[in-house]
């Protein structure tokens, strides 16, 4: 093995501290990619003991062959996070069989407070990313919470939903991802909105690059609205993390690197689109200190009323979750 290069080791520079709460699948793949891009120096903290301490050791061990510089750590303590930047949080339950989407709602708000409250009192001023399900709700109680100001907290679903309607794009027409724009909004779930009229081709209208625009749009709108079920449906005991992993690297990139991103992210609705006082998925633009603001784009009728009855499920189920989980 050659030995490493004196930059990938040594400190010349300080990366910043990104925290990761939760190191199943997910947040642990999210720790490898960041780490991996040199993006920053990771936390892992897990509730399990032993648990992302002996992730983060498996990580380090990569760094000679890998030859990255930030150093990952791994905790059951919320001290190792004091002074993050960003802080994701990944924890919760799997809906198990048998389980309402009531009881997922109320198991998982529990988990998320008890990160937030642990979280914000050694990192008040980090921008937070939700990324715990059903995302929508979970980061719209974790915004009655907090209180955090709208530019640092959101939630991830429309960066991974789009990216899988990109795919689904791909596939039928055989262009290369780099050649499709696309972006879904709306809820993280059956009730998201891929923006069909919007989405081009190589520069060129989706439709107009489809032999059966009406038949294949609509395929391609089923197999991103069911990317995610998809997944589970093969991997049969557990969900997606590779996909997920990769979107919330893709946003927490755009954060520290101050890009002023077009991304698709729950943010806080205060009138855009026709709606107020929700955190939903809508295109914003994001980079240093998190949210700068929201966009918003010419929507087809069709889509605005999607968009509409996705903000009235998931207020339904924030109803349902807050009256029923008692923090």
């Amino acid at each position: 093995m050659s030995p490493a290069s004196p930059s990938s080791f040594s400190d010349p520079q300080r990366f910043a501290k990104v925290t990761v709460v939760g190191a199943g699948n997910v947040g642990a793949t999210t720790a490898q990619l960041l780490l991996t891009k040199n993006s920053a120096d990771v936390v892992l903290i897990d509730a399990a003991e032993g648990l992302a301490a002996g992730k983060a050791l498996d990580l380090m061990h990569m760094r000679a062959s890998e030859q990255f510089g930030p150093r990952v750590t791994g905790s059951s303590s919320y001290e190792a996070a004091q002074d993050s930047d960003i802080v994701v949080i990944t924890a919760g339950v799997a809906r198990k069989p048998g389980m309402t989407r009531e009881e997922l709602i109320n198991v998982n708000a529990g988990i998320v407070a008890s990160v937030l409250t642990h979280a914000l009192a050694v990192a008040p001023q980090a921008v937070y990313i939700l990324v715990t399900n059903p995302l929508d709700v979970m980061t719209n109680l974790a915004a009655r919470l907090t209180k955090l100001p709208d530019e640092r907290l959101m939630g991830m679903g429309g960066v991974l939903d789009s990216a899988r309607f990109v795919h689904a794009i791909s596939l039928a027409t055989g262009a290369q991802p780099a050649d499709i724009n696309a972006m879904v909004i709306g809820a993280h779930g059956e009730a998201m909105v891929p923006l069909t009229s919007l989405a081009t081709v190589s520069g060129q209208p989706l439709a107009s690059v489809l032999e059966r625009p009406k038949q294949q749009i609509a395929q391609i709108v089923e197999a991103t609205v069911q990317g995610g079920a998809a997944v589970v449906e093969l991997l049969k005991t557990s969900s997606a993390f590779y996909a997920p992993a990769s979107a919330i690297t893709r946003m927490v990139q755009a954060i520290l690197n101050g890009e002023d991103a077009l991304l698709p992210v729950c943010a806080h609705l205060r009138g855009q689109y026709g709606l107020d006082n929700l955190y939903m998925g809508v295109p914003a633009r994001l980079g240093s200190g998190g949210i700068s603001h929201i966009v918003e784009l010419p929507l087809s009728q069709d889509e605005h009323q999607l968009l509409t009855a996705a903000a009235k499920t998931i207020l339904t189920q924030v109803h349902q979750a807050a009256v029923a989980f008692k923090p």
